[in-house]
């Protein structure tokens, strides 16, 4: 038995200026800017509310799109449960596994990212 749930929304930005999509990000969605911010980072975690989803401007060398990020207490059974229903592993990083839905999305699979998961997350047999 494992859990897990949504964690992250990943904005990938093919870009050389993280801030200044990180700023449109911002105002569209509503979600403030951190206060402390890496401008030669490779992430903007913008500011939701506490046990929200997160919403995270990520700067790639490939093309612009979004992915989601699936948050679990047990990865490699996730991905199996993930497998299961027809995702295939795309890559396997040190704290995520990369994976592709028959529809061709790429989502990422890793430890909770965010509070309140032991409430918020499905539970799998």
């Amino acid at each position: 038995m494992h859990k897990s749930r949504l964690g992250n929304i990943v904005i990938d930005c093919k870009t050389g200026d993280l801030l200044s999509e990180a700023r449109f990000w911002s105002a569209a969605l509503g979600c403030p800017l951190p206060a402390e911010i890496d401008p030669d980072g490779r992430y903007i975690q913008l500011v939701t509310r506490p046990g929200d989803v997160q919403v995270i401007i990520q700067k790639v060398d490939h093309e612009a799109r979004a992915h989601l990020d699936i948050e679990t207490d047990a990865v490699e059974a996730e991905v199996a449960r993930l497998e299961n229903l027809g995702a295939v592993v795309v890559s396997r990083k040190e704290a995520w596994v990369v994976m592709q839905a028959p529809s061709g999305h790429r989502f990422c699979v890793g430890k909770p990212y965010r509070g309140g998961f032991e409430q918020g997350a499905t539970v799998w047999d």
